[in-house]
């Protein structure tokens, strides 16, 4: 590919969705770019990318920058961050005296669904202990065609094999041919919709917790620090952010601060997780 062309194809996916593509990825355009050439009729990438100079279709865009994302998931991904969420977020909530029965979380970049229906598994799983709470999780992603996918909550045999206890798979998925559907129940408590990370995020409403895992990872650091402050804004005062193993705030911004002795676990300064001027007697008693 032309260098000028490569330039093209950069600029653009910078602007419309923070990621970085590196001149070693650059192999990563002709596998990806081939089928959206040939979807709007183009002869070829070269033939496209002429069109991206001049004012392109919307659409076109649209389907470029949607090829160009990584949709990698799979259920309780990594583990231990749910493990945290089950052992140490939620006992924190359960145990807050005067807050109302009610989470609201967020599944940023949420691709295929596993980790909000994940979430929401965990949560029904709970709910003996949690009588009266009500629940709210938001999932969001930049690809139209993924979120489709997710809200259908159907599954090969090969996702499902990934990272889904079987007890739980007997449970929530009913098999379909060679597919695994997930109940309805499970589905119902993830709300799904379309939202660009570099968008203004004051209509989302406010979080208790917000998971963002393996998406910072793609981002320079400007873009870094401004999706990590714009999060902070939409988060409650003793809320939780939870960052992938590989992703970090130091040396990117003072809107949080690691919860002591919990890894890729983040809150504000001030909570009382991290020894806030905000932090109470219930609140602490609730973490000991």
């Amino acid at each position: 590919m032309r260098i000028t062309d490569f330039e093209i194809y950069r600029d653009l996916l910078k602007q419309k969705s923070g990621l970085i593509l590196t001149p070693d990825k650059s192999y990563l355009l002709d596998s990806r770019l081939n089928p959206v050439a040939k979807k709007h009729g183009y002869a070829s990438i070269e033939a496209m990318t002429d069109v991206l100079r001049a004012v392109p279709p919307k659409d076109l865009i649209n389907d470029i920058v949607e090829a160009m994302t990584t949709n990698e998931t799979s259920f309780f991904r990594d583990t231990r961050p749910f493990d945290v969420f089950k052992g140490h977020v939620l006992p924190y909530f359960r145990g807050k005296t005067g807050r109302p029965k009610k989470l609201r979380i967020w599944s940023a970049a949420a691709s295929s669904g596993q980790e909000s229906y994940s979430l929401s598994m965990l949560l029904k799983e709970e709910q003996p202990s949690l009588p009266g709470w009500q629940f709210e999780i938001v999932a969001t992603d930049i690809s139209h065609q993924i979120l489709d996918q997710a809200k259908e909550g159907l599954f090969t045999q090969f996702e499902v094999q990934r990272g889904l206890p079987i007890q739980l798979l007997m449970k929530y998925f009913t098999q379909q041919g060679d597919r695994w559907q997930l109940n309805p129940d499970i589905r119902n408590m993830v709300k799904f919709q379309y939202f660009n990370l570099l968008d203004n995020m004051a209509g989302l409403g406010q979080f208790d917790i917000v998971f963002c895992r393996n998406v910072l990872i793609y981002f320079d650091q400007p873009t870094k620090k401004k999706v990590l402050e714009n999060i902070a804004k939409q988060m409650a005062p003793d809320g939780f952010l939870f960052l992938g193993g590989a992703e970090t705030v130091l040396g990117i911004t003072e809107a949080f601060k690691g919860v002591p002795g919990q890894r890729a676990l983040y809150a504000k300064p001030d909570s009382p997780h991290c020894g806030g001027a905000s932090s109470s007697a219930s609140g602490a008693a609730a973490l000991a």
